[in-house]
């Protein structure tokens, strides 16, 4: 007979195969959203082929626009004076429903399986971007299609962002969570670079592809979706990650979160969530109220408004800024502007890194968020002075700008989602995902229409509207930090005073 398998070797199986999942749960959510940003990224290298300028070109045999005529190769209706305006509604015409529909999306997710829900969001998001990029083949020049499709996609893209931070949060325990997040929140940045890279290809000639492309390769990654996804780890057979440790040890822990700056014993979330693991029945969707309820989530929701004013501004606008003020092509202008999405791979796996290590969510943005004001008025003033200036300070503005807003979306909201105070019910954290990305999905919609508004005056004013943005979200986590200084400092203390009980024993 053949012996059965020593413990030890038991335990190296199941952790193997329970890696593997993981990993393969990592890499797919990491596709998945790359693909959604990847399919919002073409309407802003698209901006300056849809307006420029066309004394620099030469005229095709078979135009028939008037010879007096400076806009003959401008896309109508965004060939007029007030093209910026009329760019900046397309925009918020996705943001806007965007930012609606995710507060809406979040409780969705919850209720619904994350797979078939995913899937759907991923296929009806590429037929909406390919239906903007056929406007360019079916030769459509009305304003409200542009804006009709967009509000489509707006609504049909919050699928996204709540059900793959919900899926990572089931897969992935509290360890180290901020440089996992950290690491796979780089999809945002990778959809970004291939969304410019892949629009930049056809965007001087046939810029309808620009669009249709990225949708299909949305759609096609939908039905992947459909066919791989794996919403909890017992579905096969898999152990479920343990988002808290030992209660007695985290009571006495200061370092713990749950003792820290976003937790208060009495919270009033107790009376909203259900204790489903003494009940054992199951868990019950936490309520809108509930989730607003948990220490620290109004702070990280109106911070993120601004944080993500700051980088949408940058996604929509930097190409078009860098084509006025630099004079460069459309393509070259779009090629440039992923290095912006280079700093932000870099800052978001810093973030992770750092706010790992000190155990200080807030702080870490805070510190960031600083250091990034005066970055981006010498950017305005000094970036395009020559190519390697503006080079190494869009990454370094990437790093500054998009290190906050990793950081809050991903590890900050699994861990609110997971609070010690909702007493292990996982159901909360779509809806905690989504009233964090709904809330800073406002300030999303708001960055692009205000740059519309804004620009005609001058781009130093697009500038100074954004470091004002990044000022307000430092000063809104300022509660926070002062609560975590105080945690860190009670840390500080206890380890000396046990280093002074070991040294002096009774």
């Amino acid at each position: 007979m053949r012996s059965s398998l020593a413990p030890g070797v038991w335990f190296l199986r199941a952790f193997s195969r329970d890696s593997w999942f993981r990993g393969f749960i990592l890499l797919l959510t990491f596709l998945i959203y790359a693909c959604y940003h990847m399919s919002r990224k073409p309407i802003s290298i698209v901006k300056s082929r849809l307006h420029q300028n066309c004394s620099e070109l030469v005229r095709p045999g078979n135009d028939t626009h008037d010879p007096n005529d400076t806009t003959w190769c401008s896309w109508s209706p965004f060939d007029k004076d007030d093209y910026k305006e009329l760019l900046g509604a397309v925009d918020n015409a996705f943001l806007v429903a965007y930012a609606i529909g995710m507060f809406i999306s979040g409780i969705f997710g919850e209720r619904l399986p994350l797979r078939y829900y995913l899937s759907a969001g991923m296929v009806l998001s590429g037929l909406f971007t390919s239906l903007f990029g056929l406007g360019y083949f079916w030769n459509i020049h009305m304003l409200w299609y542009f804006v009709l499709i967009q509000i489509c996609n707006g609504l049909v893209q919050t699928t996204g962002w709540p059900s793959v931070v919900t899926c990572v949060g089931n897969w992935f325990g509290k360890g180290k969570r901020g440089f996992i997040m950290g690491i796979w929140n780089s999809h945002t940045s990778v959809g970004n670079i291939l969304g410019s890279l892949i629009a930049g290809v056809w965007v001087n000639q046939q810029w309808g592809l620009s669009f249709i492309v990225p949708g299909i390769i949305t759609a096609i990654m939908g039905i992947v979706t459909f066919l791989f996804l794996i919403e909890y780890p017992e579905d096969v057979d898999c152990t479920p990650p343990q988002h808290h440790g030992d209660p007695e040890k985290e009571r006495d822990n200061p370092e713990d979160p749950a003792n820290g700056p976003y937790s208060h014993r009495e919270s009033n979330v107790d009376i909203a969530v259900s204790s489903s693991k003494e009940q054992g029945t199951e868990p019950e969707a936490i309520s809108f109220l509930g989730a607003l309820k948990i220490p620290g989530v109004i702070e990280f929701s109106l911070c993120l408004l601004f944080a993500k004013l700051v980088s949408y501004t940058f996604l929509y606008w930097l190409p078009l800024y860098i084509s006025n003020v630099a004079h460069f092509s459309a393509k070259e202008a779009g090629d440039l502007s992923t290095l912006f999405d280079v700093g932000g791979i870099i800052g978001g796996i810093m973030a992770g890194l750092i706010s790992d290590y000190t155990n200080s969510r807030a702080t870490t943005c805070c510190i960031m968020l600083i250091l990034a004001a005066p970055m981006m008025f010498l950017y305005n003033y000094v970036g395009q002075s020559g190519i390697a200036s503006s080079i190494v300070m869009l990454i370094i503005c990437g790093v500054l700008v998009n290190g906050p807003y990793a950081l809050i979306t991903t590890a900050v909201s699994a861990d609110l989602g997971t609070h010690e105070s909702l007493k292990g019910n996982a159901k909360a954290l779509s809806t905690v995902t989504a009233i964090i990305d709904g809330t800073g999905s406002i300030g999303a919609a708001l960055g692009p229409l205000l740059a519309g508004l804004i620009s005609p005056t001058g781009w130093n004013n697009v500038f100074y509207m954004l470091i004002s943005a990044d000022v307000l979200a430092c000063l809104l986590l300022c509660r926070l930090v002062y609560k975590e200084i105080l945690a860190w400092k009670l840390s500080r203390s206890r380890s000396s005073g046990s280093s002074l009980a070991l040294t002096h024993p009774r």
